[in-house]
């Protein structure tokens, strides 16, 4: 059967390849909620061990300045600021607001998220 799950299928659902637009905003719309809520748990985990007082405290702050750290902190920033403003263009979409116009939306709010993703890394890299 051709909608029976197997890999290729799957490994095709992340396949960008001869997509509409729309389709791409929903790919990435996926994606940033998978990596957020990812984030959710390693953040609870972390909460959990900066509770055994003051020594994990501050092995945690050294390992929060570390490269690969702030990378992943700019990757997260980014994911909620692209999941945030494509979800506000789904919710106007589901009351009717900007259907027609729905690539232009998504194109001006992804402009507007690498604006602001733009500026958060300016911030986090450039102004010490």
């Amino acid at each position: 059967m051709k909608n029976e799950p197997n890999s290729t299928n799957f490994l095709r659902w992340f396949d960008p390849r001869n997509r509409k637009l729309g389709t791409l905003a929903f790919i990435l719309n996926r994606i940033t909620a998978l990596g957020l809520t990812l984030y959710l748990f390693m953040h609870l985990i972390v909460l959990g061990t900066l509770a055994r007082g003051p020594e994990a405290y501050d092995s945690f702050i050294k390992l929060a300045k570390t490269p690969a750290i702030l990378v992943g902190e700019t990757l997260v920033i980014a994911a909620g600021i692209i999941h945030g403003l494509n979800g506000i263009r789904i919710a106007l979409n589901s009351f009717g607001i900007g259907t027609r116009h729905q690539r232009l939306i998504f194109i001006g709010l992804m402009v507007v998220a690498a604006g602001c993703i733009a500026i958060f890394v300016k911030s986090m890299f450039f102004s010490h």
